[in-house]
């Protein structure tokens, strides 16, 4: 009995430990960044993504192309997540984030083969990810946040290299003016500007209503087409005759009583509509819908009404009008109406939508995106939704950083110095670590058909003489003062991605054993909360989903996706 081997997992369970797991995860998390690479900055090349029914994306936005793969592999799925923390948090920098989680497994792999244990490389990336936070905040520059010139280069930079470029000028001036509008006592939700896409005309075309455009048409053909100086009602429910909560049944024995019953419903309707006529209603966007009956009502009292108008479209209109949905008409009052200077049908790109515009104060804007075709416009909107989170982050912080490669090159430098006062073996991860930043400025060389080892030799050397705020120009291959240039940069896009994909790397790095699991529950098995018992919290998840994962196999979604 003694000798007979002890079985533990199923025998169709797959199993990968030592360095065999951690060189796996590593080369997933290497070709997830490698396949974004070439994305990055003004001369990034594009990805087309195409799926099984032919749909087509073209883009060269990092999480929207992590998005859009078909990635199996769970520790390359966990570098996806860092694009995906960095658009939530900061709307720009994906592509950024991920070549740098890339680029630190890249590093560690070479010294794990040195025989440094991962917990060392762990505890050595730590510190120099909060040395050069640290760092960054210290060359962080101060702005106002009255300083639309800086605003306006700040989303601009976001736009480089994207489809929108060619009108990021426009754009910017838009985007800026557009979450100015919105910010309010409680910060800046960029929720409240609305993105209208219009397929047609050029990009320049682009325009921004100070207000709301609902994708609806008035209900009646009586109705009016506009009112000005419009008093607002929002109903959140519909316009109809009020239904029972259960099922019930009339019987009509004769025509009396059904001529009674009808009038009694044209009575209900009619009593609605007073309602709104006896606080002085103009237009009105109900949520549910409106009876024949009541629209009839509603164009004898020239009342514009829309119907079945979405939630977010009512919140918006709150906003900028200033009205006070009510669940019923009846209960209506003078105070929960909104002004509009203007409420009009228009036609935009061949559709009628209503514009509610000259609202006091607008604190919910729209932006119309026009461009040739929809892959054109759904590009512009990609940047639009960067630019917007840059700008709404350097209004909520104040500090901006060089773009250009400049910072990193600069952290570069810092952590080198850094390493020295760092004991033990940390000081080869520390050291690593700053290798790793200057991938940024090597990458934005090499898209630009520069001799990367030259431009980074070059931006050392005018660091090391005090320039810190030198990057690289893509465009001539020069190392040129980018604050001078206007290429900014929010400093949280730079300390978010830091932060992301050190703890990406870090956690990938801890995993030495990859086992295919059940049913997990929170990716953690019960009871066990010690981070030495099996890596980091959530890493026993990893096994996931790995059948058929012999090496890299289940990487071969991504050459499909690709």
């Amino acid at each position: 009995m003694g000798n007979q081997p002890l079985i533990v997992l199923s025998d169709d369970s797959q199993r990968t430990s030592g360095k065999d797991a951690q060189s796996m995860n590593i080369t997933a998390g290497k070709a997830v960044a490698e396949a974004v690479r070439t994305t990055l900055g003004p001369k990034g090349m594009d990805k087309m993504l195409v799926d099984s029914t032919g749909n087509v994306v073209v883009t060269n936005d990092g999480v929207t192309i992590l998005k859009e793969m078909d990635i199996e592999h769970p520790a390359a799925n966990m570098i996806v997540e860092v694009a995906e923390t960095q658009e939530n948090e900061v709307g720009d920098g994906t592509t950024t984030a991920v070549i740098l989680s890339g680029e630190l497994l890249s590093e560690a792999e070479d010294l794990l083969e040195q025989d440094i244990h991962a917990t060392t490389l762990a505890q050595g990336y730590r510190q120099a990810a909060e040395e050069a936070k640290d760092f960054l905040e210290e060359i962080a520059i101060d702005i106002s946040a009255d300083d639309a010139e800086y605003l306006e280069q700040i989303a601009a930079t976001a736009m480089t290299g994207k489809g929108a470029e060619s009108a990021k000028n426009t754009l910017s001036d838009l985007v800026v003016k557009a979450v100015q509008s919105v910010a309010d006592e409680d910060g800046i939700d960029t929720d409240n500007v609305s993105v209208e896409k219009v397929v047609g005309g050029s990009i320049d075309e682009s325009e921004l209503v100070e207000g709301v455009i609902v994708d609806k048409t008035r209900v009646d053909e009586n109705m009016p087409y506009a009112a000005e100086d419009a008093n607002v009602a929002l109903i959140d429910d519909g316009l109809e005759v009020a239904e029972t909560e259960i099922d019930t049944e009339v019987n009509v024995t004769d025509p009396d009583q059904l001529e009674e019953f009808l009038e009694r419903e044209e009575q209900q309707l009619r009593e609605l509509v007073d309602a709104l006529v006896a606080v002085d209603t103009d237009v009105v966007f109900v949520d549910g819908g409106i009876d024949d009956m009541a629209q009839h009502f509603l164009a004898q009292e020239g009342i514009l009404a829309a119907r079945r108008v979405k939630s977010d479209d009512m919140k918006a209109l709150a906003r900028a009008t200033g009205a006070t949905a009510v669940s019923n008409a009846r209960d209506i009052t003078e105070d929960d109406i909104g002004t509009a200077g203007s409420v009009a049908q228009k036609d935009i790109g061949g559709d009628e939508r209503i514009f509610i515009e000259d609202v006091e104060e607008a604190r919910s804007v729209t932006l119309i995106l026009r461009g040739g075709t929809e892959h054109v416009v759904d590009e512009v909107e990609r940047a639009i939704e960067d630019s917007l989170g840059v700008v709404r982050v350097t209004l909520e912080d104040g500090k901006v950083v060089p773009g250009g490669g400049a910072p990193e090159t600069e952290l570069a430098r810092n952590l080198r110095d850094f390493a020295d006062s760092v004991g033990g073996r940390e000081q080869l991860a520390v050291e690593s670590f700053a290798d790793a930043l200057e991938v940024v400025p090597r990458t934005l060389a090499e898209n630009a058909g520069h001799d990367p080892i030259d431009s980074l030799v070059d931006l050392r050397s005018t660091h090391d003489g005090g320039d810190t705020a030198n990057g690289l120009d893509a465009y001539t291959g020069e190392i040129i003062d980018m604050k001078e240039e206007g290429v900014v940069e929010p400093l949280r896009v730079k300390t978010q991605a830091i932060e992301s994909a050190t703890e990406a790397a870090v956690m990938i790095l801890r995993i030495d054993d990859v086992i295919a699991a059940g049913d997990l529950k929170g990716g953690q098995v019960d009871g066990d909360d010690d981070d030495d018992a099996g890596g980091p919290p959530g890493a026993g998840g990893m096994g996931g989903g790995m059948g058929g994962m012999g090496g890299m196999g289940g990487m071969g979604g991504m050459g499909g996706a690709m």
